[in-house]
């Protein structure tokens, strides 16, 4: 015989509804929902330069440089004096030229007589007697400069824009530069005195020479040193509307010539 089936009571139902309605509470609502994407943090910039300073970290210290001392501000922070460098710059990105007047302190190519060479030439600039100079002339005995050519360039390569876009355009003058230091007794191994850096480049067989399109590259190897105030770079100007310029003090280690893809062609060594 069957037993009677029995409702339950009011109040157990009650209760029953109860727990329901509170579990439904206490789910987590991101479980039914589209997870909410977490907005992009911006990047942050650190600005201490490398370990070992290269074109553009050492051209950005001069731009600090340059705005403190059109400012009458010191530059924060330790000086560079100490640290290494390798600054690479690309030079003949024009192609070689057939003759024209060298510029002291900035590499170019040019061809031989009959086309079948080119010469990659650099002469420093004598700067012992310049005004960035003179008032360290007891410490060093001589200081040869070389130009940061393409200063807005902080790349190593050819820049995009090639030539021509405005002819009467003036050559840009020069504001950034390192000065190779020599004091009195010491090494004169990388001491040009006048001389140039030189390489002779030739076609190899029967092929004539076709000079690279993406130019060569310049490398300057070393250790910044000290001006007499202890930084390592010093800026001067002609006028408040003229842009400073701004050289570094260094001790020169190895300069070379390489091609576009690195390969060594020349290179002068200290010691």
């Amino acid at each position: 015989m069957l037993e009677p089936i029995v409702p339950p009571r009011p109040s157990v139902v009650a209760l029953a509804a109860s727990l329901v309605f509170l579990s439904a509470c206490q789910r987590d609502p991101t479980a039914a929902s589209a997870p909410v994407a977490e907005p992009a943090q911006t990047p942050v910039v650190t600005v201490a330069p490398a370990p070992i300073l290269d074109r553009a970290s050492l051209l950005q210290a001069m731009d600090i440089a340059a705005s403190a001392f059109a400012a009458g501000q010191e530059v924060a922070g330790a000086s560079l004096a100490g640290r290494r460098f390798v600054v690479r710059q690309a030079f003949g990105c024009g192609g070689p030229a057939v003759n024209g007047p060298s510029q002291a302190g900035l590499a170019k190519v040019t061809w031989s007589e009959d086309r079948e060479s080119t010469k990659l030439t650099l002469t420093p600039g004598d700067w012992s007697q310049s005004a960035l100079i003179a008032g360290d002339a007891e410490t060093w005995e001589a200081a040869e400069g070389f130009w940061l050519a393409r200063p807005w360039l902080r790349v190593d390569t050819c820049p995009a824009i090639q030539g021509g876009a405005s002819p009467e355009a003036p050559s840009a003058a020069q504001t950034m530069g390192l000065a190779a230091v020599f004091k009195e007794g010491g090494s004169r191994t990388v001491r040009r005195n006048g001389r140039a850096y030189e390489a002779t480049l030739r076609a190899e067989g029967d092929q004539p020479l076709k000079p690279s399109a993406q130019g060569y590259r310049l490398v300057l190897e070393g250790r910044m040193t000290a001006f007499a105030d202890g930084r390592a770079i010093r800026c001067r100007a002609v006028d408040a509307d003229q842009r400073p310029v701004c050289i570094g003090a260094v001790q020169l280690d190895r300069v070379a010539f390489e091609d576009a893809e690195g390969k060594t062609l020349s290179e002068w060594r200290e010691g």
